[in-house]
């Protein structure tokens, strides 16, 4: 009952509310920033979503190390248990179906990621979210996100990415090949008053008014 309490109170509400429902299972998304405005908490908030659910969840990192990864968890779980009495103590309970993946960047392919996630189904952990934080499309190709895309279809599983990107346009974002594989792309930016979360695709639609931000201090999502 508690986590389900967390779960109804997550900024991620507000970013589904804002989304049409938010990323739908098999499908995949992708958030942008410059480097340092957010992607890694709003990726850790998406992934905490999943363990709030008692689902599993794969998170997939390229440039941190896992304690930097356990500690971004929990720092977001101090935030949200803040909104419940009794909450904190379940911690441990939460992030218990949370496997930390780290891949080299030296020789990587996404597909080299999905049969890792397909060996863990194999050996019993069945993923239904997965974060990729720090994805490089330099280095990635339209076989690669077209081989997640495939994976998150066919296990209907939620998969975001994150990537850096200087620019606020879509263009800026993701090269236009692979646009389509995605069915949210969200972007970080940094305005006056705080850093300010669009989403530049939302399926079919561009540049979906949010009215969402991160909040200054906690870095969770927020309404302006």
């Amino acid at each position: 009952m508690v986590k389900q309490d967390l779960f109804d109170k997550s900024p991620v509400r507000l970013f589904d509310e804002a989304t049409e429902g938010g990323l739908k299972a098999g499908e995949i998304g992708l958030v942008t920033a410059k480097k340092g405005l957010g992607k890694t908490s709003v990726l850790v908030q998406f992934g905490m979503d999943t363990l709030l659910q008692d689902k599993q969840l794969a998170h997939v990192t390229f440039d941190l190390h896992s304690s930097n990864v356990i500690s971004w968890y929990d720092g977001i779980f101090a935030e949200l248990a803040k909104k419940k009495n009794g909450a904190a103590d379940l911690k441990d309970d939460v992030v218990a179906k949370r496997t930390i993946l780290n891949f080299s960047l030296d020789n990587f392919t996404l597909e080299k990621v999905v049969n890792t996630l397909k060996a863990l189904k194999a050996g019993g952990i069945e993923v239904a979210g997965v974060v990729m934080d720090g994805v490089d499309f330099a280095k990635v190709s339209e076989d690669d996100v077209k081989a997640v895309a495939d994976y998150a279809k066919a296990e209907n599983a939620k998969v975001w990415f994150s990537a850096s990107a200087n620019g606020e346009k879509l263009a800026d974002s993701v090269p236009a090949n692979l646009e389509n594989y995605f069915a949210i792309i969200a972007h970080l930016a940094q305005k006056t008053d705080g850093v300010a979360l669009t989403v530049l695709k939302l399926r079919d639609k561009k540049n979906v008014e949010t009215n969402l931000k991160l909040d200054t201090k906690t870095l969770l999502i927020s309404k302006k």
